[in-house]
């Protein structure tokens, strides 16, 4: 055989490398953008659970707020460094032990529910839809809103103490 007779052989395979490249560098770039969702699904959860967490803090601190507020005071803080030192007593109390980031936008500014001027609660500004669709019984109002800046944190209401009913027992008519 000579070099001549070699030649059109390997013109007809010259390209199946470049084609094989070509498609191993496809299914790369499908499974890293596969990859790429899923990591972003993975950081939205972990913010949403982050955000659930930071929220709980505020309704804690909002409520012992109220529960603690001396006759004649406010029931609820004017702003949110009331809740870091509360000077309405002699040593000053911290309901909340810092100023919490809002995950979901990364900035300690909270959309503040005002009523009468004074705090009621907060949400994030971050109009996002959330994946979570259940939520724990503490956070029962947050089920079936559209967005997270519909997840409003505020204080329960103060437990009320039971009614006591009188049972009969077996052996008392």
């Amino acid at each position: 055989m000579t070099s001549g007779e070699r030649r059109p052989a390997m013109r007809q395979q010259r390209g199946f490398g470049y084609l094989m490249v070509l498609f191993a560098l496809a299914a790369m770039g499908i499974s890293l953008a596969s990859a790429g969702q899923v990591w972003h699904t993975a950081a939205q959860r972990e913010k949403e659970a982050q955000l659930l967490f930071v929220g709980h803090q505020f309704r804690l601190a909002l409520a012992s707020y109220r529960d603690r507020s001396p006759p004649g005071t406010p029931a609820a803080p004017a702003t949110l460094d009331e809740l870091l030192q509360d000077r309405r007593f002699p040593t000053p109390v911290r309901h909340l032990r810092r100023l919490w980031r809002d995950p979901m936008t990364n900035s300690t500014e909270w959309v503040l529910v005002k009523p009468g001027g004074r705090i009621t609660g907060v949400h994030t500004r971050h109009g996002g839809e959330p994946l979570r669709n259940a939520h724990e019984p503490r956070d029962a109002a947050l089920s079936g809103t559209n967005a997270y800046s519909q997840w409003v944190f505020e204080a329960e209401p103060p437990a009320t103490a039971p009614s006591v009913t009188p049972s009969l027992s077996a052996g008392t008519p």
